[in-house]
């Protein structure tokens, strides 16, 4: 494959800059450590002082954060004692990041929450969108990304909303990185790196420069196809160069990078340098992260080479650092690498038991469910936006409201001057006309609140709910559960533009909703493309597994039908799975501000592992389903089917209904004379 003159330029060179970089990184902080120092030696004001003790600590944050630490109470206090608010806060941010690079989140946090407190006092709304970042990255960190998605879109909103580009950055990466852990998600990474990177180029941010680079080198190189290398190290030799200017960590990462280029290329060696210098440069920076990261990229190359031992060494020494520092994903590769290590070299007393390890963490890092989350919280973004305004629409009648009564008042005590009566009666009874309008208006908001409250609730719980301010949990012994997901969804979503994408997730979710009210059954909720409902709550039915399959099958024939006209006009199309199973479950209501009606138990689990083991285009019910339904529709046993977490699981295809004389039916004759 032909290499550019810029990528034979970086591999003789990045090797050799590494040393002289340390050697520079050391001088340069040293330097700026004593003149700090000496600027605090010399007699301040009080917020002078504050700012340069801030300023000192954030140079020892990595390297000393303990120094760092004790400089930020030194600000914090001196912060209060001269009612120095924005220095506080700022104060507040830097011990938390003493704690934060020494991965004591739960320190960190508490700090980042007593700044966020201040900056919110003094409308700081940079401050904030910093701080709401800061706090998304320590979740992240620690394998919650649901949490840290939650953080990191708040702080991309306040960015948004004041215009604040270098926080915008800021977010996007980190939503950028947060999708580039889940393959599901590449696409969503990608979009987020490419909206960040001209921005960090027009701010001249050399991080954040090289942060965009070097994921989008990532994405490039997870493709796992040679075309796409020479892309790769386009975009990770972009970031080293970025990187040389700040030398943090990420530096690291750079190199560890471009060795796993060499290591695809099959030129080890050269592989081999590149993440040896890695491993040491962090461990330079006290970057324990990025040591393991390194020594994890590393031990694959040793794999590839057919080194097992060497691989072994590496990934075990990468456990440990990643275990330390509580660092999930590295934990994740570690046991992943060490299990396939030791089984080919037939070790599998050791393989079991870090497979054992990877199996267990895996199913809580890449839960399916918290994968359509994640993309369902990014999809809900501008709606949230839209939410705000109308909430702002709220407020501004409510002081509408206010001040119509305050006017109220005044004409009424104006009414004792007689020479004002006509003028009075008149302003009384425009007054009226107004009122009369303005009560039809809130009627009719108020109507249509209802109508949105009923789309959310059962009317059951709706009326609990706005009764006692409150639903009660209940239990249903016997309810029936279908899941529908649409086949290859994610692939096709690709090559759709958000505007086909929402516009035919719509159409197909309005028909379903229509067939499910036919049948008077209740949904549940939409999670990404995947659709839920249930029979027989709140109001209990009879018949409930009966109503059930006859939605389902007429929701597969519309689908048929929808698939076939997408492809006869050229279009792309999907095809769905539908499960359904039939079992006890609990409903009840979750959440404070946004109301949100659910359904637990095994059945809801058993019914989604129907839809995912199921057959495309057909309806797939469980052994308990077909015991309710079998009299009246032709079923085909698919015997005990694997599903995940449940074992074997009699499963079997609904065909169609059973002929009228099969279903032992006879019509009533009256006989009477």
């Amino acid at each position: 494959m032909r290499i550019n003159r810029k990528h034979k330029y970086m591999k003789t060179t990045a090797i050799l800059i590494l040393s002289c970089l340390l050697v520079l990184l050391g001088f340069s902080q040293s330097n700026e450590i004593d003149s700090l120092n000496e600027i605090l030696s010399k007699p301040q004001t009080d917020t002078s002082r504050v700012s340069s003790l801030i300023e000192l600590s954030g140079n020892y944050a990595r390297t000393n954060p303990k120094e760092a630490r004790e400089l930020a109470f030194q600000a914090i206090k001196l912060a209060q004692d001269s009612d120095f608010k924005p220095g506080l806060a700022l104060a507040h941010k830097a011990a938390g990041m003493s704690y934060y690079f020494q991965n004591n989140w739960i320190d960190a946090l508490i700090q980042w929450q007593s700044a966020m407190e201040v900056f919110e006092e003094v409308n700081d709304s940079a401050g904030i969108a910093n701080i709401l970042n800061n706090i998304g990255a320590v979740y992240f960190n620690e394998g919650n990304d649901e949490q840290a998605l939650k953080y990191y879109l708040k702080s991309l909103k306040m960015a948004d909303q004041s215009n604040d580009s270098l926080r915008i950055v800021s977010a996007l990466i980190n939503i950028g990185t947060l999708h580039l852990n889940k393959p599901s998600t590449h696409v969503l990474a990608f979009k987020y790196y490419k909206r960040a990177l001209p921005i960090s180029i027009k701010l001249g941010d050399s991080d954040a420069i090289g942060t965009c680079a070097v994921n989008i080198g990532e994405i490039y190189l997870g493709r796992k196809d040679s075309i796409f290398l020479d892309s790769a190290l386009y975009y990770y030799e972009t970031a080293l160069e970025t990187y040389k200017e700040s030398a943090t960590g990420n530096l690291a990462f750079a190199l560890k990078s471009i060795g796993k280029v060499y290591a695809e290329r099959g030129d080890f060696e050269e592989a081999i340098k590149y993440q040896t210098d890695a491993f040491n440069f962090a461990k330079s920076v006290g970057g324990r992260l990025e040591m393991a990261q390194s020594l994890i990229s590393l031990a694959e190359t040793y794999k590839l080479k057919g080194d097992i031992f060497k691989a072994i060494e590496a990934y075990k020494t990468a456990e440990e650092l990643a275990t330390d520092i509580g660092a999930v994903y590295e934990m994740n590769s570690a046991y992943n690498g060490l299990a396939n290590s030791y089984s080919s070299i037939g070790d599998f007393e050791n393989a079991y038991i870090y497979k054992d390890l990877f199996s267990n963490l895996r199913d809580t890092l890449y839960n399916s469910e918290t994968e359509k989350r994640l993309q369902a919280a990014t999809l809900n973004y501008e709606i949230e936006k839209k939410q705000a305004e109308i909430t702002l629409l709220h407020k501004d009648k409510k002081l509408k409201e206010i001040e119509l009564k305050r006017e109220k008042t005044i004409r009424n005590g104006t009414a004792i001057f007689g020479v004002l009566l006509f003028i009075l009666a008149a302003a009384l009874f425009n007054r009226y006309r107004y009122t009369h309008k303005t009560n039809k208006i809130i009627e009719k908001e108020k109507e249509r609140s209802e109508e949105l409250l009923l789309n959310i609730l059962p009317h059951e719980t709706a009326e609990e709910l706005k009764l006692n301010g409150k639903a009660t949990p209940k239990y249903y012994e016997n309810v029936t559960v279908l899941f529908t997901d649409f086949q290859g969804f994610t692939k096709i979503a690709e090559q759709l533009s958000p505007q086909e994408l929402v516009e035919e997730l719509n159409e197909c979710f309005s028909a379903f909703d229509m067939i499910i009210n036919k049948y008077k059954l209740e949904k549940i909720k939409t999670i990404g493309d995947s659709y839920m409902c249930a029979s027989g709550l709140p109001t209990k039915m009879p018949d409930h597994a009966f109503e059930m399959v006859k939605a389902a099958l007429e929701i597969r024939d519309y689908m048929l039908a929808h698939h076939e006209e997408r492809i006869s006009q050229g279009h792309k199309s999907w095809e769905l799975r539908i499960g359904v199973h039939t079992g006890p479950v609990v409903s009840g209501v979750v959440g404070k501000n946004k109301f949100a009606y659910d359904i637990w138990g095994d059945t809801v689990n058993t019914a989604s592992r129907m839809e995912t083991s199921g057959v495309a285009g057909q309806v797939n019910i469980s052994g308990a389903t077909h015991e309710q339904v079998k009299d009246c529709f032709i079923c085909t046993h698919r015997g005990k089917v694997k599903a995940k977490n449940k074992g074997e699981v009699d499963m079997y295809l609904v065909e169609g209904y059973k002929p009228q004389n099969e279903l032992h039916i006879s019509a009533h004759i009256d006989t009477a004379n």
